[in-house]
């Protein structure tokens, strides 16, 4: 520190007599004033309290569940599961950058999803980081390969993950992965006939680090990959993962384990309680690594969507397709409206096309394209979607009938 002497400060531009000391650059050539000094020094510690206290106010695992009511039909179960699952990640985040010296450190619990396609897997863990208010990212683990390999490495992710946090990493490292169609990477065993997938077991390994934590260098993402890519380190420690997969023919490995254990069950619930009773030896059995396995604790079955559900997620959502739909319309100055029996026809056809949920959207994409391709350069301003003999019909303000989509 030294005696100010016509030295004026680099920050402030103040000089004598109003600053009475200055630190100065290696080199001699700029000046901070104490003032200044103190300024810089509680923007730290603000920004530094600010990170140890940003996951504060936590939602409880009922409040999670109520906002996931509001846009997830169905699923009790599972939304229970997940609901207490982040409540507990978060709390424990906190938990750790507490200043208690005594503290226990707090290891964290991923999730396993299990479930047919299209019974609400992606939208829960969507959902999730929408209520909980947290950067979240997706893939699809048949994208992923070991080092080595033509496609996108493990940490292609996590740079998702940083994008969608708009470059802040102190947000990406507390958000929520969810990797898709993870049963897709089971090794092969003699017991299954999987697909050539000589990278599977590969990328199991791959993702173990950054799944448990660690500190993983993440690309910066850009157009076009080079060799020279910048990168950032990112802490995956509290990053919350969650895996999703059908994980077809699971239900015979648990039906066979069964067999030879006593479960409890009653004849008459026995096939719904052992399908939902996942162990780790069965996912093992099924082509996960242990390891693997053992990183995701947290494992929740997820229920095949029923006609009655079907209908329901049309309809209840706070963001239902129908709602959604309507807004499009509305938007030309069209009122759009569906009779209750064109939603049970739709929810019929979905069904029958055996995609769940995802069906419904195609359903009514390809019922209502004409009409959204003619209303809005049309005078018509009202319609309604209709059904009979399990047809759907467009009925326009003049009544006349159209029939669309017929089966």
């Amino acid at each position: 520190m030294q005696k100010s002497n016509n030295m004026t400060c680099s920050f402030c531009g103040r000089g004598q007599p109003d600053v009475k000391k200055f630190i100065a650059s290696p080199t001699g050539t700029s000046f901070i004033c104490e003032d200044c000094i103190n300024i810089c020094g509680n923007i730290i510690k603000n920004d530094i309290a600010e990170s140890k206290t940003q996951l504060k106010k936590l939602l409880t695992p009922k409040e999670i569940k109520e906002h996931l009511d509001d846009y997830i039909i169905g699923q009790e179960e599972a939304k229970k599961v997940l609901s207490v699952a982040v409540y507990n990640h978060y709390k424990k985040i906190n938990y750790n950058l507490s200043n208690n010296k005594n503290k226990i450190e707090l290891d964290k619990s991923n999730i396993l999803l299990v479930g047919p396609t299209g019974c609400g897997k992606t939208l829960l863990a969507k959902t999730l980081a929408k209520v909980l208010e947290v950067p979240f990212a997706m893939c699809d683990a048949t994208t992923l390969t070991e080092a080595g390999y033509v496609g996108d490495d493990v940490e292609s992710v996590l740079s998702k993950l940083l994008a969608n946090s708009g470059g802040d990493i102190k947000k990406a490292q507390t958000g929520i992965v969810y990797i898709d169609e993870i049963d897709k990477i089971a090794k092969k065993n003699e017991n299954r006939n999987l697909p050539k997938d000589p990278a599977g077991e590969g990328v199991q390994q791959a993702l173990l680090k950054i799944i448990e934590g660690t500190i993983a260098n993440v690309p910066l993402q850009t157009a076009k990959k080079t060799p020279y890519q910048e990168t950032v380190s990112v802490d995956t420690s509290n990053i919350l993962f969650i895996c999703g997969g059908a994980f077809v023919g699971l239900d015979k490995i648990i039906e066979e384990r069964s067999k030879n254990h006593n479960l409890g069950f009653s004849k008459k619930d026995d096939k719904l309680n052992i399908s939902s009773a996942v162990m780790p030896q069965d996912l093992i059995k099924f082509g996960l690594i242990p390891e693997f396995v053992g990183r995701l604790p947290i494992v929740s079955k997820l229920k095949k969507l029923t006609d009655k559900d079907l209908i329901e997620i049309l309809i209840k959502p706070k963001n239902s397709i129908i709602k959604q739909f309507k807004e499009i319309m509305k938007l030309d100055g069209i009122t759009f409206s569906a009779s209750d029996d064109a939603i049970n026809e739709i929810a019929r056809e979905a069904s029958n096309l055996g995609d769940g949920a995802r069906g419904l959207r195609t359903i009514l994409e390809n019922n209502l394209m004409d009409a959204m391709f003619d209303l809005p350069s049309s005078n018509i301003k009202r319609f309604e979607l209709d059904a009979k003999n399990k047809k759907l019909l467009l009925k326009f303000e003049d009544s006349q009938n159209i029939s669309v989509g017929a089966n």
